[in-house]
């Protein structure tokens, strides 16, 4: 009898992870394509509520980014670790997205004007079950930077409770030198806004 209960309580626990996986992937579907939102992780979080819905992390309070690697559109292998001496902005967007569309010129002439200063820009796709629609944004607005296709989201479920973590389509996080996560917003954003929060990461030594 024992060796037919095994199966069974397998097949449980396989359902139950499925289930929860599930329901993290439809929480944030709640929040997709938001103008904005609550700033999350738990009570020990230590980062800033800054104006304009960007919330930055003291230097020396900061956390190590998760693993974030897969993929890009263009079916090539990436892993953001490999960019670690270099600051990292990470956009996670889909194409139905109309916030993601609004911001996508601001985030391709930053890309371009920060490349010098040892800004590296890395897109995350989301919820495009095709990659034809993505590549297809990218050409419209100008993207030249790779962007990681993790249509079921599970990059970002990656990120550990208490962090920066992406909460929105779009959310924006910048990674410093260290890949450590130092910025979020969760909010479109505008040239202005993103070099606002690139400019003391450059600056820092």
């Amino acid at each position: 009898m024992s060796a037919c209960r095994a199966p069974r309580r397998l097949a449980t626990r396989r359902r139950a992870t499925v289930l929860a996986t599930g329901a993290a992937v439809a929480a944030l579907t709640l929040t997709a394509c938001g103008s904005g939102g609550t700033s999350g992780g738990s009570s020990d979080t230590k980062f800033v509520q800054g104006k304009g819905g960007v919330d930055t992390v003291p230097k020396g309070q900061r956390t190590e980014a998760p693993e974030l690697s897969g993929t890009t559109l263009e079916d090539e292998q990436l892993d953001v670790a490999d960019l670690k001496g270099k600051i990292v902005v990470l956009n996670v967007w889909g194409s139905w997205c109309a916030p993601c569309r609004a911001e996508a010129p601001n985030l391709a002439k930053v890309a371009k004007d920060t490349k010098r200063d040892g800004v590296e820009f890395v897109g995350i796709n989301t919820r495009d079950n095709d990659r034809a629609p993505a590549r297809r944004f990218e050409k419209a607005f100008g993207v030249e930077y790779p962007s990681l296709y993790d249509p079921m989201g599970k990059l970002m479920l990656r990120f550990p409770k208490g962090s920066l973590n992406p909460q929105a389509i779009p959310s924006t996080i910048v990674l410093d030198r260290d890949g450590r996560i130092a910025a979020r917003t969760l909010t479109a954003l505008s040239e202005e806004r993103l070099r606002s929060m690139l400019d003391p990461l450059i600056a820092e030594k």
